[in-house]
């Protein structure tokens, strides 16, 4: 419960920055279409971004004719969380990593790499799918997708402030002190708010995929072995569109400079030490 209390009070926050940035770019005006701009962003995100997304890694659908193992196992876990079934893909990539899309449980898809098919056992495999289908049933994609469109905006929102200048409260010009400041802080205001989220909501799948499953210690096992493989190979596609690493179930980014400060998820020991305390239980 906390977990989605922490989650409400950061989107609420999020959606705050976002038309205050607003505000100080064009006043009360700035504000409002800052926020108009926000709806209709996330509008088009709610109903196309898991196709945005399939088609941004070149994921393959397949069914129990072209996958029959991982499309039965998704199956049989699902139907132990009484949710509808999801289409399921592959991507063709060394990389280990999986992840959901969709804008909810009636229209979501379970990605999951070739990487990460051949390196896990099968019982590592479907504590990982359960991870995912339990975003899928808690929601998640649509306030990541959500969180991810307005830490983006907020950004080009502070750009435009840059470029053509802002205004303050009273519709004077901002001082150009203030507005290298807003291009600096904003952005990252904006990216901690979106991790702050995405870590939440990864313990959040965590616990309600090992219950799913029925088998913490697998899932924790899948942790390790995704980490220790993932710091040697690059994931060229999740480089190249590093919005979408909140998705995945291990951070794919490589961890130099800002980006292993600000990482979506959180530490790999401590999400394990939370699958194994569960398993004693």
């Amino acid at each position: 419960m906390f977990n989605y209390l922490k989650t409400a009070v950061l989107m609420a926050a999020i959606v705050g920055l976002f038309g205050a940035i607003g505000g100080m770019v064009g006043g009360q005006q700035g504000m409002i279409l800052a926020l108009l701009f926000a709806g209709a962003t996330n509008f088009f995100a709610y109903w196309f971004s898991d196709k945005m997304v399939l088609r941004m890694y070149n994921a393959r659908e397949v069914d129990m004719q072209t996958a029959p193992e991982l499309v039965g196992m998704v199956a049989e876990l699902a139907q132990r969380a009484e949710m509808p079934m999801p289409r399921v893909y592959i991507i063709q990539e060394s990389a280990p990593n999986a992840f959901a899309t969709g804008r909810n449980p009636e229209n979501a898809a379970v990605a999951a790499t070739t990487g990460l098919l051949s390196m896990l056992s099968a019982r590592e495999v479907r504590g990982v799918m359960a991870h995912e289908l339990a975003h899928v049933k808690h929601r998640d994609i649509l306030i990541s997708t959500i969180s991810a469109t307005m830490a983006g905006a907020i950004s080009a929102l502070a750009n435009f402030a840059l470029l053509f200048g802002g205004r303050d409260s009273e519709g004077r010009p901002m001082n150009p002190i203030a507005q290298i400041a807003l291009m600096m802080l904003a952005p990252l205001a904006g990216a901690l708010i979106q991790m702050a989220i995405s870590r939440a909501r990864e313990y959040e799948a965590d616990r309600g995929g090992a219950e799913m499953s029925g088998d913490p210690e697998a899932l924790a096992s899948a942790l390790l072995k995704i980490q220790a493989a993932a710091q040697g190979r690059p994931f060229a596609a999740a480089e190249a569109h590093p919005e979408t690493a909140q998705m995945m179930i291990m951070n794919p980014l490589s961890g130099g400079g800002l980006r292993g400060l600000f990482s979506t998820h959180p530490a790999t020991e401590e999400r394990v030490s939370r699958l194994r305390a569960m398993a004693r239980r």
